[in-house]
């Protein structure tokens, strides 16, 4: 078990701001991908129950899994969650209920696989900016296995498709309760394809200089609060890593940063969640000249920043919030051990320690259930 000091005063339980949105602490459920939804993409009672927990445990803000935004090329997993018919939005309504009763605020996150898609009902081909194959191979805790397919290249017609994709699905996700949501601009994803230079060597206004790869990022944003409205919270999740690159860097650094966060500013987004950088969370989110890439993204957004990455080491916490290198702190792994990890931080009671079984064979609810009982018996 980790063990750690009691929590009483730490900047992590106070209250805070994102938007419209005020949680009870700066604690959030990153999101993770569980691949348990019906075959259709429908939520289920089970997932309700799920993210209901992590609100009974404390935390201030929940954020889903990686919920997919059209029925064309977004899918990334079979199993994974939708939010592109009626049906999907009445089936959330009872997750956003649960967690709304048990005291926390809960978005939806947004996500369009694009050339890092493993399992898709709708087709078999997969899209990008550009005809490059992904790097490594497909993730076998997600139902995958073998290397990725080459995309094919989108045209004008899919990219307008993608965008109405996520303004369409945030239109639903608030029809279905949810606080807000949160595009998926990180690890190698969709947006993240644009916006890295190796994946996208396009030559029209969406390829070439950063300005021009972290456009699509902004027009999904711009679309979203087009049709959502000024109150509704819009999130951003980005990365420098990828799942299938975890040594990546921005190769403007510091200029690149500045650049991809006024551009989301700009275009209305609500926060930014910047997602890990690693577990020495100080050491490696610094970026030249000794900032961190959250320090940064607040001081040019003017945004609330949420940061990622070893947050479960409170000490560490305490010194990221304290030193104003984020306002909010994503806890994703450590949160699956312990649902109740903001009342045990309160209390001084030591986390339980995350066994990566829990994700084995496959990342599901199913999976994790059966390991806890294992865990609880010891059979």
């Amino acid at each position: 078990m980790s063990v750690f000091t009691s929590g009483i005063g730490h900047p992590a339980l106070e209250a805070g701001r994102i938007g419209e949105l005020t949680p009870a602490n700066r604690l959030v459920v990153s999101p993770m991908t569980r691949v348990s939804a019906a075959p259709d993409g429908t939520p289920t009672d089970e997932m309700a129950e799920y993210y209901a927990e992590f609100a009974r445990g404390g935390f201030g803000l929940v954020i889903t899994e990686g919920t997919y935004t059209d029925t064309v090329y977004s899918q990334g997993y079979l199993n994974q969650p939708g939010i592109v018919s009626p049906e999907h939005a009445a089936a959330w309504r009872e997750t956003t209920g649960r967690v709304h009763e048990a005291g926390a605020a809960v978005v939806l996150q947004l996500m369009h696989a694009g050339a890092l898609s493993q399992g898709n009902r709708y087709r078999d081909d997969t899209a990008g900016p550009s005809a490059v194959p992904p790097l490594g191979e497909k993730m076998p805790e997600y139902g995958g296995h073998g290397p990725w397919p080459t995309p094919r290249a989108m045209d004008e017609a899919d990219i307008e498709a993608a965008v109405r994709g996520f303004a369409e699905s945030a239109v639903r996700a608030r029809e279905a309760g949810f606080d807000g949501v949160e595009v998926h601009g990180a690890n190698g994803y969709l947006l993240d394809q644009f916006l890295t230079d190796y994946t996208n060597r396009r030559e029209d206004r969406y390829g070439g200089p950063v300005t021009n790869r972290i456009r699509l990022a902004a027009e999904v944003v711009a679309a979203i609060r087009a049709e959502v409205g000024p109150d509704f919270c819009v999130g951003v999740r980005l990365s420098q890593t990828k799942v299938n690159d975890f040594t990546h860097r921005w190769p403007g650094g510091v200029h690149d940063a500045e650049t991809v966060f006024g551009a989301l500013a700009d275009a209305n987004a609500t926060y930014l969640h910047i997602a890990s950088e690693g577990r020495d969370w100080i050491e490696t989110a610094r970026m030249e000249n000794g900032v961190t890439i959250t320090g940064l993204a607040r001081r040019v957004s003017g945004l609330p920043v949420i940061a990622n990455g070893g947050m479960h080491d409170f000490g560490q916490a305490a010194k990221v919030l304290a030193d104003g290198h984020a306002d909010f702190l994503s806890i994703g792994r450590a949160a699956l051990a312990s649902p109740d990890l903001p009342r045990r931080l309160a209390d001084g009671t030591p986390l339980e320690d995350f066994d990566h079984m829990m994700l084995q064979p496959m990342a599901t609810l199913d999976n994790a259930r059966r390991w806890r009982r294992s865990a609880l018996t010891g059979a």
